[in-house]
């Protein structure tokens, strides 16, 4: 990995943890240290271009709150919709 690719990684990781929101810093952190170091740099594009989206979107966008706009409907916002989803039900108690 480049000295470059890796300042992108670091940067992107920390606007993901770094949000106006407690609960987009939640949302976004985890997703970010898990993953986006095997992102392919058209993800990491895409990830990018959803971070530069308002708070309160980004925060709809990843609960299924509401349908993506055309720039943002990728498959790296169905695979960070998917994290969430799949921590939130791991994180549910039994019935």
């Amino acid at each position: 990995m480049t000295e470059e690719a890796a300042l992108r990684l670091k940067r992107l990781r920390y606007r993901s943890w770094h949000r106006g929101t407690q609960e987009l810093d939640l949302l976004l952190g985890p997703f970010a240290d898990r993953h986006l170091a095997e992102l392919p740099a058209a993800e990491l594009d895409c990830y990018e271009a959803l971070l530069e989206a308002p708070e309160p979107l980004i925060f709809a966008l990843v609960t299924g709150q509401v349908a993506p706009p055309p720039a943002l409907d990728t498959a790296l916002l169905a695979r960070l919709r998917a994290f969430h989803c799949g921590r939130s039900s791991a994180n549910q108690p039994p019935r």
